[in-house]
């Protein structure tokens, strides 16, 4: 499904929202059925599942004695136990009679409240996981060897003798081992609108002219980046940088550092239309491989090889160890940002609240449905790793008391677990207002 022709007709802001309540209710529905259906599975009883806050708008009671509804401001979400005094279990409401402290939060077992607790973030990583491997069973694995799929329309300027089903051996006569067709093993060929491909077509070696591998053609947005604010569009081709003609996405690379932080002019073609952009490089935290982070100058464009490559089915035992890897991945590179935000290593504004997440939301679903559907396990899985940091308030707050009750034998006081918790909230207060000035004043 193509997003892109259904959003303008929407409204920026009002689309924006609608993404974001969809990728929000998503993740917070995951988050609390995964607290639901572990309490139910350790006998604890949910009196109401609710999906979002305020006035009531749909409610219904299931036969296990729990109201599931829909409220009006969907900006959230949370499960209520059994005598819970409020939505976030803490303390009792004192009306439950002793018969049915079992089915409670404040009742059961140490081992049922903890599991319960535990399975929100749980399940956030699940969903995660599922989303990673989805993507990547649907979108498929290159073949080996490259073979040539389909491809754009390109400018006249590039000609191409491939067809459809050309196994590509060499570029430029640079070997692609293994679908190695990065933008790191082709730097070595010389800029031109055509180069020589070496290629076994129906059996039979030959070498066919086709054009320069790596082209400006826009294949990803990063974002709220330069490119993204400016309007450029997946599919876009570059034509030109400050009036320069440009043939590869190096070309445009070199003009991006050429400009440094001074606006860049694009000349774009988009279909029939050629359109002139203007956008300047900001600084980008990128994390490296070996760990830490490199600051950069992006315009945010992402660039690939021209053509799309013939693809293979994966396996789902592949699929979800890849999506367990990327999710492992993305919680170290994480914790490696809050840790380098924290000494002050990378920017602050590397700190996006719920603006910045509401814009990232109606970018990436401008990109596509799979695009947007892929931020949804990537939010999933930082919703997640939040709810797990040891903050009075967050699961994690929780699964420390209830360890230090498995240590002391014995729960924290009422007087300790409200000062711990009004600590907490204060805590999250904080940090939500300054995302949300990094978001509207310090980092627009």
């Amino acid at each position: 499904m193509d997003l892109t022709q259904i959003l303008p007709a929407l409204g920026g802001t009002a689309w924006t929202l609608i993404f974001f309540v969809i990728a929000l209710s998503v993740i917070v529905a995951i988050h609390e059925y995964g607290h639901y259906i572990v309490g139910r599975w350790s006998g604890i009883h949910a009196e109401v599942f609710s999906l979002g806050f305020g006035p009531v708008i749909f409610a219904r009671t299931d036969k296990h004695g729990t109201v599931w509804q829909i409220a009006a401001l969907p900006f959230g979400g949370y499960v209520k136990f059994l005598g819970d005094a409020n939505a976030a279990s803490v303390g009792s409401d004192g009306t439950v009679s002793e018969a049915d402290m079992r089915r409670t939060m404040t009742g059961a077992p140490l081992w049922a409240r903890a599991a319960t607790v535990a399975a929100g973030p749980i399940f956030n990583f699940i969903l995660a996981i599922a989303i990673f491997a989805g993507y990547l069973m649907w979108q498929g694995a290159d073949k080996t060897p490259l073979t040539y799929g389909a491809a754009p329309e390109l400018p006249a300027i590039y000609q191409s003798e491939l067809q459809r089903g050309d196994e590509i051996i060499a570029i430029g006569g640079i070997p692609m081992n293994d679908n190695d067709a990065s933008t790191g093993t082709l730097d070595d060929i010389p800029v031109s609108p055509t180069v020589d491909y070496d290629i076994r077509r129906d059996g039979v070696d030959m070498t066919v002219q086709g054009p320069f591998p790596i082209l400006p053609l826009v294949s990803g947005i990063a974002p709220r980046s330069a490119a993204d604010d400016a309007g450029v569009r997946i599919g876009d081709f570059i034509l030109a940088a400050d009036g320069e003609p440009i043939i590869a996405f190096r070309d445009l690379v070199a003009a991006k550092d050429a400009a440094g932080e001074k606006p860049l002019e694009l000349t774009v073609l988009r279909g029939d239309e050629t359109l002139t952009l203007s956008m300047a490089a900001r600084a980008v935290d990128l994390p490296l491989p070996e760990g830490g982070f490199e600051q950069r100058f992006l315009i945010g464009i992402n660039g690939g090889i021209f053509f799309e490559a013939e693809r293979d089915s994966v396996g789902l035992w592949t699929a979800l160890k890849s999506g367990t890897q990327q999710l492992w991945w993305r919680i170290t590179t994480s914790l490696s940002g809050l840790w380098h935000l924290m000494t002050g290593a990378i920017s602050s504004c590397n700190l996006s609240g719920p603006v910045g997440i509401a814009q990232t939301s109606g970018s990436m679903a401008q990109q596509g449905a799979g695009s947007f559907v892929l931020f949804i396990g990537i939010l999933s899985a930082a919703v997640g790793l939040l709810n797990l940091f040891p903050i009075p308030v967050l699961d994690g707050g929780h699964l420390v008391f209830h360890a230090y009750e498995a240590v002391a034998r014995r729960k924290p006081s009422e007087f300790a677990l409200r000062v711990l918790m009004s600590g907490g909230l204060a805590i999250i207060a904080t940090l939500m207002i300054f995302a949300l000035l990094n978001d509207l004043i310090l980092c627009p």
